[in-house]
C-alpha cells in the first residue's frame, strides 16, 4: 500500500509563492496518476491538478491554471506543486492522492478516483 506524507505549506502573503512536496512509500509509484486536492474552510474538497504515471498529462482546476504547476519525480517518488501568485482564495489544506487504477490516460478529477491520501498541509494567504 501507497503511503502519501505532504510537506511544504504554511503562512503567506497574498502574491508568494509555496511549493508543496507529497512523497511516496512503495515500489508502484510510477505507475498511477498523482493528484492535489484541497478543503478550503466551510467548504467540499475540490480538485486543483493532477499529472498521469509518465508525466505527459497535467490537469488543472481552472481557479489555478496559470498560477499552479503540478510535476513528479518518479526516481524520487515525489510529487510536487508549486503555486504562484497565491490568493487568499487559496487558503485550504491541501492533499495529495494516488489513483486506484495504474496507468491512467487521462487525469481523473473526482476524488473517488483516488485511493491513498496524505493527511494534508495547510497552506494559510492573507490579504
Amino acid at each position: 500500500q501507497v503511503r502519501l506524507f505532504e510537506s511544504g505549506g504554511g503562512l503567506v502573503q497574498a502574491g508568494d509563492s509555496l511549493r508543496l512536496s507529497c512523497a511516496a512509500s512503495g515500489r508502484t509509484f510510477s505507475s498511477y496518476t498523482m493528484a492535489w486536492f484541497r478543503q478550503p474552510p466551510w467548504r467540499a474538497q475540490e480538485f486543483v491538478a493532477g499529472i498521469t504515471s509518465s508525466g505527459g498529462i497535467e490537469d488543472y482546476a481552472a481557479s489555478v491554471k496559470g498560477r499552479f504547476t503540478i510535476s513528479r519525480d518518479n526516481a524520487k517518488n515525489t510529487v510536487y506543486l508549486q503555486m504562484n501568485s497565491l490568493k487568499p482564495e487559496d487558503t485550504a489544506t491541501y492533499y495529495c492522492a494516488k489513483s486506484t487504477l495504474r496507468d491512467l490516460a487521462a487525469v481523473q478529477t473526482t476524488g473517488g478516483a483516488y485511493d491513498s491520501w496524505g493527511q494534508g498541509t495547510q497552506v494559510t494567504v492573507s490579504s
